[in-house]
């Protein structure tokens, strides 16, 4: 497939990304310095038409939703309630479909089932969708053969396809990412308010994963014991009407300042400045210069926020992000989302968390264990081990354990299609397999199955603890 090539060994490279503090690629939106990461847009006059007409559209989300978000997280800041967030690495403007919405949405939300149950607390369900249509790349141009062409930098800014016309920056790009996203918030809304989040369908969604997987026959016991107990529900003349509807939010990088700018409204009745393309925007690990516009435009808007740390964040940094974008201590204002690796993370998360716990600051902390553990396969595709993605999230759990500290949560890549592109799992994919359905659009994803595997491993830990 013309996607699948994008996730192949070409110059552009797979692995890890250099500090920020590089600022390797160059920006064109104003701050105290160039943006890293932004698109360089080859006509300035067609840019501001699209920024002006994003500037009039309507929000996409409003400030209450993000209120009411932040709320949430701050009984995950608290311990009293998961995190969980995920969705594509990369969406696609031709996979804003009813059926991938339905499929990741309903990943999530027997996820959360699985976590609600293990763990005895609410689980918030925050999608990485409707926004998510840009990427942060390692380099700026990819090299196949004599040929040498802008890299692939997601659907917001140009195309997969490995010719001129598909890689130039295109900024009606954009206009075609508000578009794709309000078709994603308006499934989101209708599906998760519309009986389709209800928990007596549980059996409906699982009867093929029961059928083909060994996690599948755990989760049947688990929504065995969930209709139990809603039938006692009923049988107490309780009301059980609130399960059958479910608070889900929407999240992406905050990478493209010309859209997130273009988008950003001033909330009439409080005043506060809002990002109106997601509930919740993140600084991935390659923009996060503290003293960089990324961070510049965070610090100004009253959304929800996250920082990705990689495993060269340090303690002094991460103190410094809570000044700047937390001054005022605010629980549920701040997530840290860590990246460091399977091998990694028992060695350097300690620090970070034990700093940032004497400063009082009331962050949540999620565990993010795709990106430290991607590799490039004999065949050229980049994938990841499912044993290393959960050896990560353990050890995330593992530290928190011992610090006293609340392991708040899971940042996954993933989807509903039983797509090939991580190894291992209860689907044992292996390395013939991964050309088969390796369907992303840049990095690779856990498969349905695969994502309730790590589910029910992580509410086995919680459990056990």
């Amino acid at each position: 497939m013309e996607r699948s090539s994008g996730n192949r060994n070409t110059t552009e490279g797979a692995g890890p990304p250099p500090e920020p503090a590089l600022g390797a690629q160059p920006g064109q939106t104003g701050g105290k310095s160039a943006a890293d990461q932004q698109p360089v847009w080859p006509d300035p006059v067609r840019l501001r038409g699209v920024t002006e007409q994003l500037a009039q559209a309507a929000p996409l989300v409003f400030g209450a939703e993000c209120d009411a978000l932040r709320s949430r997280l701050a009984a995950v800041a608290r311990g009293e309630a998961l995190l969980l967030q995920g969705g594509d690495c990369a969406e696609t403007f031709a996979g804003a479909t009813r059926e991938s919405v339905e499929g990741k949405l309903r990943t999530m939300l027997q996820m959360a089932v699985v976590l609600m149950h293990g763990a005895s607390m609410p689980v918030v369900k925050v999608g990485r969708m409707a926004g998510q249509f840009a990427k942060p790349r390692s380099r700026s141009f990819e090299r196949r053969g004599d040929t040498t062409l802008p890299v692939y930098r997601g659907d917001a800014v140009n195309g997969p396809g490995f010719t001129a016309r598909e890689r130039t920056p295109d900024p009606s790009r954009m206009l075609r990412m508000y578009e794709a996203s309000a078709t994603t918030l308006n499934l989101v809304r209708a599906l998760t308010s519309g009986g389709f989040a209800d928990l007596a369908q549980v059996h409906e969604w699982n009867r093929a994963f029961v059928a083909a997987s060994p996690s599948g026959q755990r989760y049947e016991r688990l929504a065995g014991e969930i209709e139990r107990a809603l039938a006692f529900l009923r049988a107490c003349g309780g009301d059980g009407s609130g399960l059958a509807t479910a608070d889900f939010h929407v999240s992406h990088e905050g990478l493209v300042l010309d859209y997130e700018r273009a988008l950003t409204r001033t909330d009439p009745v409080t005043g506060r400045r809002y990002a109106t393309s997601g509930h919740l925007l993140w600084i991935g690990e390659r923009t996060r210069r503290p003293d960089g516009p990324h961070v510049e435009y965070f610090a100004g808007i009253s959304n929800p926020i996250a920082v990705k740390l990689g495993p060269g964040a340090t303690a002094d940094t991460v103190l410094r992000y809570v000044d700047l974008l937390d001054p005022e201590r605010e629980p549920g204002r701040l997530t840290f989302v860590v990246r460091m690796g399977a091998e990694r993370v028992r060695d350097l998360l300690p620090l970070l968390v034990e700093k940032t716990a004497s400063e009082e600051a009331p962050v949540c902390w999620v565990s993010d264990p795709m990106h430290g553990n991607t590799f490039v396969s004999a065949s050229g595709h980049k994938t990841r081990h499912f044993d290393a993605i959960a050896d990560e999230l353990k050890g995330f759990v593992d530290v928190h354990r011992a610090l006293g500290t609340h392991p708040g949560g899971v940042h996954l890549e993933l989807t509903g299609d039983d797509v090939t592109e991580c190894l291992g799992g209860s689907s044992a994919v292996d390395q013939a397999m991964l050309p088969r359905r390796y369907e992303s659009a840049c990095d690779p994803r856990l498969n349905h199955s695969q994502a309730l595997d790590l589910a029910f491993q992580l509410a086995e830990w919680f459990r056990d603890g």
